[in-house]
């Protein structure tokens, strides 16, 4: 019996280490107010004070297919911009079939978050498996949701460019 006692003494110090839980849980808010950036803003609180959001046009021209990822791109500066201004510190994707991907950053949502969030999905897909495998942009439609922006995909993209490019080179070149 007395092996029985044992236990309990340990529950009851569980117990009495419960009143000292409030305090941590205090650091992990003081903690987290910090690492939000100042500027950024929670996209709830832009709705609710009207304020619009403006989607930056760098994300029509990436041409980036889906299942490749966002560190392929030549462009390096454009992944840094961010997304939308002002910036967030998280939004909904919103692809046409009903697919939603939300990509988040304390510091503010940028390009690259948001074609690693759409890239997570569709890394493991094969290019035919893709019915519209390239970004052609984002829209963001107040009246439909405040705070996700619909993602446009088309067929052609990086790939039917680049190629036009690669074959005038080379007919510059033979001429």
């Amino acid at each position: 019996m007395s092996a029985d006692t044992q236990p309990l003494t340990k529950v009851d110090s569980a117990i009495s280490g419960l009143s000292s839980s409030p305090t941590e849980e205090k650091k992990i808010g003081h903690r987290r107010a910090s690492s939000s950036a100042a500027g950024v803003f929670n996209i709830n609180d832009l709705e609710k004070d009207g304020k619009e959001l403006v989607i930056a046009k760098e994300t029509q021209k990436l041409n980036w297919k889906l299942n490749t990822s966002p560190a392929s791109l030549d462009d390096k500066e454009v992944l840094k911009k961010f997304l939308t201004t002002p910036p967030v510190k998280k939004i909904d994707l919103h692809f046409p079939l009903g697919l939603e991907v939300t990509a988040r950053n304390l510091k503010g949502v940028t390009i690259k978050d948001a074609l690693d969030a759409i890239h997570k999905q569709f890394k493991k897909k094969a290019d035919d498996e893709l019915e519209l495998p390239v970004l052609a942009g984002f829209e963001w439609d107040k009246e439909e949701s405040w705070t996700r922006l619909k993602v446009h995909q088309k067929k052609e993209g990086a790939p039917a460019t680049s190629g036009k490019k690669k074959k005038n080179k080379g007919g510059d070149e033979e001429e």
